[in-house]
This record gives structure tokens, C-alpha cells and sequence, in this order.
């Protein structure tokens, strides 16, 4: 067998492929086409440069509901490959990852270099042939069951298997719609909330531990830590609430309310508690103590937000005061204007209509000889480590099946 096998795009999902394609299959002749200058772009500036590889979540059902798209299609792959293969499959080349409280998998070097590198030195040692600045300007399958693919530069290649590995690529969609295949318009996913609210300027690197943040008139809810940043609000539980409402979100043009319970607790709960603050330390100023472990800062930001002077006292306060007060922990409202990127993390949701795709290969369910993996496909996870994982996953099914050796 001396198979040519053309992957567009030198991302990871592209590297994972070629890479399991060639272990499986030496004699395959591989070729990734990249448009940028480098490749493993993503993979370089993930985790603030350190490369969120996986996440330590080893059972499946688990694991894909960690994804706002692709839980059900996920469920049977990640039988066949999932976070524990991945550390095995690093671990047996020289890369000794490690897992951090949170659950999230790193190098243990700290260093995305240490993940890329081992990639690009496996390919080499394979004999993958690597063309950057070459853009695809088409594909098309020949009468013969193979693929014609003409870069931007007028390069042209025939392969007997091809692998869009590539991330949001208006010339690529096209040419799938143009198989047949359709396409969910892309909108971002994992992204941070602007807001201008009074309430939180000068506020910058607070977080709560146990926030829950929804979106008013929705469903959408998330749970975990919330921080307040110069332009709004980040944190795991605003990351989940982007996820999960991407579209809706969208479709709103970013602009709503939310609703924050800062400290995750009832209401009437807390007022409850002041309430009995005002009977027995009514000499106490309001000001100078927090509560339930909010920061000092945030405390007496809230007890402003109630209208209330910080130099008043529990027993100055009325009962509207005190259910004013309650109110700014656990059900303050704050207005949304606008989206921010997430880092250097930029991540989609949309692609590939996953009813096109054969999960068993991630092969196309319209063309023979066509495969998907990574972020062309309608499939997208939270933070943590989990859009990584997706890759992999798909990298490594598709590849075998490339290779001829599909996972049973």
C-alpha cells in the first residue's frame, strides 16, 4: 500500500491523524497542508502558553457533558480513545504530563513548546511532509473515488484519502456545501461578558469561589467562580453560561441581563442571617466587616449598591434595607453590553452538521474517502482541556480508519 493522504490543516486533530495514520500505516505517503506560516498554532498559546492537553475526567459518560455540542456523537469515541489514552500516548513518547487540582492535564514542563515539539518530532521521524503557506483554494473527488485539491498557489494534489482538520474556513464550508454537505453557521463560544456597571469598576481581580450566574428571561444557568475584570466578568461560570448559550447568546447581539447570586446561597437565608446581625450586633457599622467571605472591596461595593452609607450601622438599618442588601448578594441584576474573547482561545461553535459524519471513523457520511476532525465539525466543549480531548479523539479514529485499520 502506498496510499496518498492529504490533511488540510496543521492544527492539532491534522498532526494527531497524520501522525496515527502513519504509525499504523508506514507506508502511507501523508502530506499536511497548513495555510498559516506555522503550524500547532493553537496548541502553543493554549493555557496561557502552557497547553491544557486533556482533562483528568476518565469516564465517558462523564466526559461528554462537558460538551454543549457533540455529547451524543462523542459517547462512542471516547470508548475507543479518551483522556487516559491521550496521557498514555504522550507518556510513551517521552512527554510525562501531570494533573493539576482542577483536574486540568499539563506538560510538566509548563511549556506548550514540550506538546508541539513532540508532535512536529514525530512526524518528521515518520515521514509526514509538512507544507505551511499553503492555503486550499478547492477539492474536489474525481470520478475514481479520489480527491483533487488545489492550494492557493496552484499547487495541485491527488489523494486517495482526505481529512479537513482545518478550524473556520469560509473557502473549505464552501466547497463542503458544494459536496453536499451542510453546514451550522458558526458563532462564538467561550467568551467573557462586557459590562459597565458602576457597581464593579475598580473592582478588577475579585473573584468568588461559588457564584451563580443565569441569564435573565432564559434557562441559562452556571455555577462555579466568578472574577470581575477591567471590562466585566470572567471565570469558569461565565465560560459554561457562553458555552452552553452560544447561539441564543448570539442572537441577542450579546446585550441582556444577568442575574449574579454571588455566594450560591437563598435569599431569604441570608436576610435571615442580617436580620439577626441587626439584633445582636446593632452597633457593628455595616462598612467595616464583610460577610459569607465576599472580599472587603466587593462588600462594601454591594452595600452601596443597596443604598446604604457605609458608615451606617446594623441596627440603622430597616427591613427594606436589609432585603435590599440580601438582594445585591444573591440576585443582583447587571447589564450585559458586548462579548470579549477568552485569552488567545478562540472557539467556535458551528461546522460540519454532525449528522453528515460517521462517528465510528469521523468519516463523511455524503463522499468516500472524506474525513473530519477537530473544529470543522459542529462539536465544542468548556474550558479545561476538553476541546483538546475532541481532537485527539477524532485525530486519532480518523487516522486509523485512513490507514485502513478503523477502530472496532
Amino acid at each position: 500500500m502506498s496510499e496518498q493522504v492529504i490533511i488540510i490543516g496543521g492544527g492539532a486533530a491534522g498532526y494527531f491523524a497524520a501522525i496515527a495514520c502513519a504509525e499504523a500505516q508506514p507506508e502511507a505517503n501523508i502530506v499536511i497542508l497548513e495555510k498559516g506560516k506555522d503550524v500547532l498554532g493553537k496548541v502553543l498559546i493554549s493555557g496561557g502558553g502552557r497547553c491544557n492537553v486533556t482533562n483528568a475526567c476518565f469516564d465517558p459518560r462523564e466526559l461528554v457533558t462537558h460538551y454543549p455540542r457533540g455529547e451524543k456523537e462523542l459517547l462512542g469515541p471516547f470508548h475507543k480513545f479518551q483522556p487516559g489514552d491521550t496521557m498514555e500516548w504522550f507518556a510513551d513518547r517521552g512527554v510525562e504530563l501531570k494533573i493539576e487540582p482542577d483536574n486540568r492535564v499539563f506538560p510538566v514542563t509548563d511549556s506548550s513548546a514540550t506538546i508541539a515539539d513532540c508532535l512536529k518530532e514525530i512526524a518528521d521521524a515518520t515521514g509526514i511532509k509538512v507544507h505551511t503557506s499553503s492555503g486550499v483554494k478547492s477539492f474536489t473527488q474525481r470520478e475514481d473515488e479520489r480527491w483533487e485539491v488545489l492550494t492557493t498557489h496552484g499547487q495541485s494534489y491527488i489523494a486517495d484519502q482526505l481529512m479537513i482538520g482545518a478550524g473556520s474556513s469560509k473557502a473549505v464550508w464552501d466547497n463542503l456545501k458544494k459536496l453536499g454537505h451542510k453546514i451550522v453557521a458558526p458563532v462564538p463560544s467561550l467568551f467573557t461578558f462586557n459590562s459597565k456597571d458602576e457597581r464593579i469598576k475598580g473592582l478588577s481581580g475579585i473573584s468568588l469561589p461559588n457564584a451563580t450566574v443565569q441569564v435573565a428571561a432564559s434557562d441559562l444557568e452556571a455555577s462555579g467562580p466568578l472574577l470581575i475584570t477591567h471590562w466585566g466578568f470572567s471565570g469558569p461560570a461565565i465560560l459554561r453560561l457562553s458555552a452552553w448559550g452560544a447561539r441564543e447568546l448570539n442572537d441577542r447581539f450579546y446585550r441582556f441581563p444577568i442575574m449574579i447570586n454571588w455566594i450560591g446561597r437563598d435569599e431569604e437565608e441570608v436576610l435571615a442571617d442580617f436580620n439577626d446581625e441587626k439584633k445582636h450586633s446593632g452597633k457593628k457599622r455595616i462598612g467595616n466587616h464583610a460577610h459569607y467571605g465576599i472580599p472587603l472591596r466587593l462588600w462594601k461595593s454591594m452595600v452601596a449598591g443597596a443604598g446604604i452609607k457605609s458608615t451606617a450601622t446594623w441596627g440603622d438599618l430597616s427591613g427594606k434595607d436589609l432585603k435590599q442588601l440580601a438582594s445585591e448578594l444573591c440576585s443582583a441584576i447587571f447589564q450585559i453590553s458586548g462579548k470579549s474573547t477568552f485569552k488567545d482561545e478562540f472557539v467556535t461553535a458551528g461546522g460540519v452538521d454532525l449528522r453528515d459524519v460517521d462517528f465510528k471513523s469521523f468519516s463523511s457520511r455524503v463522499c468516500s474517502n472524506l474525513y473530519f476532525a477537530g473544529e470543522i465539525l459542529d462539536i465544542d466543549g468548556i474550558t479545561g482541556g476538553f476541546n483538546f480531548q475532541a481532537a485527539w479523539t477524532g485525530g486519532f479514529l480518523a487516522g486509523n480508519a485512513m490507514a485502513g485499520y478503523p477502530l472496532e
